[in-house]
């Protein structure tokens, strides 16, 4: 691969692409992280990963862990792993999520069901703990679930969506959320990353003038939970929900995660009353009475095997810290944004995403008008992007799992489609 990529270079008018190249092996090998790339699995055909935003890659070990389970905790063990483990792990992979990627302490995180079903739990438990507040903010370009899921809840409710409509490139701010919040605001519910541009929300801003108002503060923290450093805690957030297949690597359909801060417990209360959320599970009583604490949250059956994926990745984001992963995303993103101005924008490539490292979390958007054909040309041949409609390629480079000449590569492929 290496040779092939140094021909492509030498193709390039000037000397813009080799000095990339240099730049691109100079920082790898000045990476801190650089010996966990070998911890994921190959994947064959695919010479640049780019979508670890959206889908992180498997750890290499996860077969003989997935087998391990099948044999012992499931295969011998049998229903004694209820409990002997199972029946506890929401509440003890939440507490690990929260301790390595949320800055919130132990007993306020579960994982269970969607990150759909849980933004309609939380939301809608939201609503009703503010009564006589007929108001749900949420921004008008956020994730379609949000949207979809917040309307839902209003046309239930009886409330009215009122819309916040940022910068698209720089996100949301703490001012355009004071002007809209008011008396009648029950919720704001928006996103830590912007699932487009990237951009990063200025979390404990926002979140006080949510409160200064009365209202609820919701995060969705899809694209931030295992990239971007937070501290939910001590932030005053009161809800928060993520996924667990992008940057956690929980693989595909793995459940999501729900806080929901101590102060709320026995006072917000979750809408759908399954068995597993109940005080005494095993009472089968007439009546359904409410677990304390965060186990309220769950509903049914926790999803068991799905929640084995990502405790390793857990392990890796822990061993090194959220801070120095943290440090290496914007080390691939800077990166990508200066190659970006050299082979791309000449091109007429316009970049979506805040410039400043600080403004955003761990994927970068560029636009061109021909990009869900390019898209196309690059899956083909073994480069994995991402495609938003209308013109936009997401660059996910999960820190973890992603190299700066891999990013190079990459880029260099969507300059080539282009031409």
């Amino acid at each position: 691969m290496t040779e092939s990529l140094e021909d492509e270079h030498r193709r390039v008018a000037g000397i813009s692409a080799p000095d990339l190249l240099s730049e691109a092996r100079r920082l790898d090998a000045a990476d801190p992280l650089a010996h966990h790339l070998a911890a994921f699995a190959d994947a064959p055909g695919v010479s640049a990963y780019l979508d670890g935003n959206s889908l992180g890659r498997p750890l290499r070990d996860l077969p003989e862990k997935v087998s391990a389970f099948i044999r012992d905790d499931w295969g011998t063990r049998l229903i004694r792993s209820w409990d002997e483990r199972w029946m506890a792990l929401p509440m003890t992979v939440g507490d690990r999520i929260a301790e390595v990627t949320l800055g919130a302490a132990a007993g306020q995180t579960v994982v269970a069901d969607s990150t759909s079903v849980l933004l309609y739990k939380l939301m809608r438990a939201a609503v009703a703990a503010r009564p006589g507040r007929d108001e749900i903010v949420i921004e008008a370009g956020n994730f379609p679930t949000d949207r979809f899921i917040a309307a839902g809840v209003a046309q239930e409710a009886g409330a009215t969506l009122r819309w916040v409509e940022p910068d698209a490139v720089m996100g949301v701010t703490a001012e355009d959320i004071a002007a809209v919040v008011s008396e009648r605001t029950a919720l704001v519910a928006l996103s830590h990353v912007d699932y487009r541009s990237g951009a990063l929300a200025d979390m404990p801003s926002i979140t006080r003038a949510a409160h200064d108002a009365g209202a609820l503060m919701l995060w969705d923290l899809c694209h931030s939970a295992g990239a971007v450093p937070m501290k939910l805690d001590e932030w005053g957030v009161d809800l928060a929900v993520g996924c667990t297949y992008k940057y956690l690597g929980g693989g595909p359909g793995s459940p999501a995660f729900a806080y929901l801060r101590t102060e709320h417990h026995g006072v917000i209360t979750q809408p759908i009353h399954g068995w597993f959320g109940a005080a005494d599970i095993f009472a089968m009583g007439p009546e359904y009475a409410p677990a304390d604490g965060i186990r309220q949250l769950l509903s049914g059956t926790p999803p068991v095997l799905s929640m084995l994926p990502m405790q390793g990745m857990l392990d890796l984001i822990a061993a090194e810290g959220i801070t120095a992963v943290r440090a290496k995303s914007i080390s691939l993103t800077d990166f990508a944004v200066r190659a970006y101005d050299e082979l791309l924008a000449p091109l007429g490539v316009r970049l979506l995403s805040p410039r400043e490292s600080s403004r955003r979390g761990g994927h970068i958007t560029i636009g061109h008008d021909s990009f869900q054909e390019v898209t196309k040309r690059l899956w083909s041949e073994g480069v994995i992007p991402d495609f938003r409609f209308p013109d936009g390629i997401r660059l996910g480079l999960s820190p973890l799992s992603t190299s700066h000449e891999e990013t190079l590569r990459g880029i260099l492929a969507v300059r080539d489609a282009l031409a």
